[in-house]
């Protein structure tokens, strides 16, 4: 395969590796027609990055080779699409069981998130909180920013990014339930959302004010 001047070799390699399996590093110089050097510089940063892992294979003569493969983190490269199946199921529950099954749907995964959250933020202030919040919604792909008002005090949680986008815009118990379980992880703030990606916002936008 010689090299795509519209990818980096980083990326090259990342996909080569998805559609060839495990593989050497002369098999991948000679792929990409460049140096064995050139490879394991590339290698070095994506072992470094977690997105590729190396196992010792024996050989039939001569001396054990590295072979590298795709890690799990590496998948993250590669279209997923979960939105849609879970799309899919949601509009057939509402058909076939009506709206109200599908908020429950969403209720049971609220108390789910709330138990999860809650224990990680027990005994902290509502700072740590916050912090924690943030934290775990960026660990699933919100792309949170997290400051305070200077001037009123008040705290404003933009989420920049919505991982369930396409659900959200026909569901929007999802977005109520966002609302609910941040109000339930900050008992002792008045937590407001101002705007709303799934209504036409440019991203989720929450006021949050320690009572």
């Amino acid at each position: 395969m010689p090299k795509d001047q519209g990818k980096s070799t980083r990326d090259q390699i990342i996909h080569m590796l998805k559609m060839e399996g495990a593989m050497t590093v002369s098999e991948i110089a000679k792929q990409l027609e460049i140096t064995e050097m050139a490879v394991r510089r590339h290698l070095n940063t994506l072992e470094r990055d977690n997105l590729i892992q190396s196992t010792l294979q024996r050989q039939a003569m001569g001396r054990p080779t590295h072979v590298y493969s795709l890690s799990e983190k590496a998948e993250q490269f590669f279209p997923k699409s979960y939105q849609d199946i879970a799309l899919d199921f949601l509009q057939d529950i509402r058909e076939m069981e009506g709206e109200e099954k599908v908020l429950h749907l969403f209720r049971r995964r609220e108390k789910r998130l709330y138990d999860l959250y809650s224990q990680q933020m027990e005994g902290k202030s509502i700072d740590q909180r916050l912090e924690e919040l943030a934290e775990i919604q960026n660990e699933k792909g919100y792309m949170v920013e997290l400051k305070k008002d200077p001037e009123t005090g008040a705290y404003i949680f933009v989420e920049k990014n919505c991982p369930i986008s396409d659900v959200a815009k026909e569901f929007t118990h999802a977005c109520n339930c966002e609302l609910s379980l941040f109000q339930k992880v900050l008992p002792d703030a008045e937590v407001i959302q101002n705007e709303c990606m799934a209504k036409g916002g440019e991203k989720c936008k929450y006021t949050i004010r320690e009572k």
